[in-house]
This record gives structure tokens, sequence and C-alpha cells, in this order.
């Protein structure tokens, strides 16, 4: 597991007064009223405020002060130290923590290793299967069973190969 988890990219600058418009990869943009501090790269920055509208947020930094100093900023990745996150809902895992997990079917056969997870309306998940990579989305009855601890993913191997992207 990671220290940091990764919860939004930074889009563009907004307005003239240093605010970050910011896309979450956070199940709910609210999140972000529960951070005090984010780290873009290394730099630790203290979160003055916080709105948010149409899916998403826009950060105010101690540090960041004005346009030009946002404008740096962009296309950062931000991130929040893990204690400071909330745990997950039930059934719900930070995807920094499946990525590397190892995908099995039902039956203990190993097909591949997660790599990446995309944000969708149901979130696209890439494996590496041996030389090539097969993108599936996290539709119902696909994923049966999630070992964070245990480094696994048991996909039923039957509806895997039916939304699958060969």
């Amino acid at each position: 597991m990671t220290d940091k988890l990764n919860v939004g990219e930074v889009l563009k600058p907004q307005g003239i007064r240093g605010e970050l418009k910011v896309k979450p990869f956070t199940d709910d943009a609210e999140a972000f009223h529960a951070f005090s501090r984010v780290f873009l790269g290394d730099t630790p920055y203290k979160v003055l405020s916080v709105r948010t509208g149409g899916g998403m947020v826009f950060l105010g930094l101690k540090g960041v002060a004005d346009r030009n100093a946002a404008e740096l900023l962009r296309g950062q990745q931000i991130y929040v130290p893990r204690e400071d996150a909330p745990e997950p809902a039930e059934g719900r895992y930070y995807i920094a923590d499946l990525l590397g997990c190892t995908l099995v079917a039902q039956d203990g056969e190993e097909l591949g290793t997660l790599t990446d997870v995309r944000q969708a309306a149901t979130d696209i998940y890439t494996v590496r299967m041996g030389e090539r990579e097969v993108m599936f989305p996290a539709a119902e009855g696909v994923i049966t069973a999630v070992d964070v601890a245990g480094g696994r993913l048991t996909v039923d191997k039957k509806r895997f190969y039916e939304v699958a992207v060969l």
C-alpha cells in the first residue's frame, strides 16, 4: 500500500487569484472539504479554500497567490497522505491499493496483473496478460472478490471474457 493517494489532477488556473480547477479522482468531489493539506509532487500545500461545482473542485492553496503561480501547476497530480483520507465505504477501494494486484479466475488460474483503472460511469480496468494489455469494464458480475491484503482480484472467467476488449 502507498502512503499517498492520488485524489485529482490540476486542469488549469481558475480566475486571477491563484485558484486551481481540479478534476477529482474521488467518488465525490465533496471529499476535498476534508483535506487540510495536499501534495503536488513532493511539495506540501495548505488548503485555504475548497468549492465544488459541475463535478469539479476549485482549490485555493497557500503559496499559490495568482494566475501565474497556478499556471505552473497545470497537469500536476494531487496527492493526500493516506492518514488524511477517509476510509472507503464497504466494498469500495482506493485505486492505488488495487494497482499491481493479480487478476485470478475463480478456479485459481492467474490471468494477469492490474496496471490501470480509468474512471468512467463504469470503471475501466487494464490488465497486463503476457505481452498484451486487456481492458474490461468493472461491470456487474465480473469481479467477484477483492483481497487487497493478498493482492488478488477474483473474476468470473466467463463474464470477464464476455466484456473484455482483447
